[in-house]
């Protein structure tokens, strides 16, 4: 508790925005996900892709000048590889992102939909889907997340609209591999509604490896090569 309590005494503007914005993508993707295989319909994985895109660009965007935005523990782990944010708040940054997801869960609960609902919409990995492949496939679209991220919101060449590019990266990277893993691209939408239900935490070494590894090849590639001057101290 002590320890907890001084994370959060750290920033707390910050840190709250961080879990508001978490529990939002969470909160949103668990029911886009029960939405789309209602009868009406019709099972479409262009919903959930366009809610966690949608939600992302909103939050983002509104947390921008607050926290930076992150809801993601592979793009806190990214600032923190780069020197961007020291590690002690990144590590509040990231207790918080999974604190936001697994409020979103519970409220999903509260709203009366049970832990089959919240179950239904923490991703898992399709039938035949090795665990290799499933990492793979998650630290390549989290590559492109962080990508997108480094050099539409950091690079400060680039217009101010990081929140809207961010949310199309991540309705395209669930778009493709949604199928495949659940298209999760981010350890605390996988972490938060897992440890509500308390299942398929097995899946640990998919849903944080893959996105962290993604997340860090892809900061590192826009620091030594991409970026307009060397790597921010």
């Amino acid at each position: 508790m002590q320890v907890g309590f001084v994370l959060f005494c750290m920033d707390q503007k910050a840190i709250t925005a961080e879990i508001v914005g978490t529990f939002a993508l969470c909160f949103g993707g668990i029911l886009s996900i029960h939405n789309s295989v209602s009868p009406t319909m019709g099972g479409s994985l262009l919903i959930p892709a366009l809610a966690h895109g949608l939600i992302l660009a909103i939050f983002i965007t509104a947390f921008a000048a607050i926290s930076g935005g992150h809801l993601n523990p592979a793009v806190t782990t990214a600032m923190i590889i780069s020197k961007r944010i020291k590690p002690g708040l990144g590590l509040a940054y990231i207790v918080a992102q999974i604190i936001g997801g697994g409020l979103a869960g519970l409220a999903v609960m509260a709203c009366g939909l049970g832990k089959d609902v919240v179950l239904s919409g923490t991703p898992i990995p399709a039938e035949g889907v090795s665990m290799v492949s499933a990492i793979i496939a998650e630290a390549i679209c989290t590559f492109f997340l962080v990508m997108t991220v480094m050099t539409t919101a950091v690079d400060k060449r680039a217009p101010k609209m990081g929140g809207l590019f961010i949310g199309l990266s991540v309705t395209i990277s669930i778009l493709a591999i949604g199928p495949l893993t659940g298209g999760a691209m981010n350890p605390a939408r996988w972490l938060g509604p897992a440890l509500v239900t308390m299942k398929d935490l097995g899946n640990a070494a998919i849903y944080i490896t893959g996105p962290i590894v993604g997340g860090v090849i892809a900061v590192l590639l826009y620091d030594y090569v991409l970026a307009p001057d060397q790597v921010t101290e």
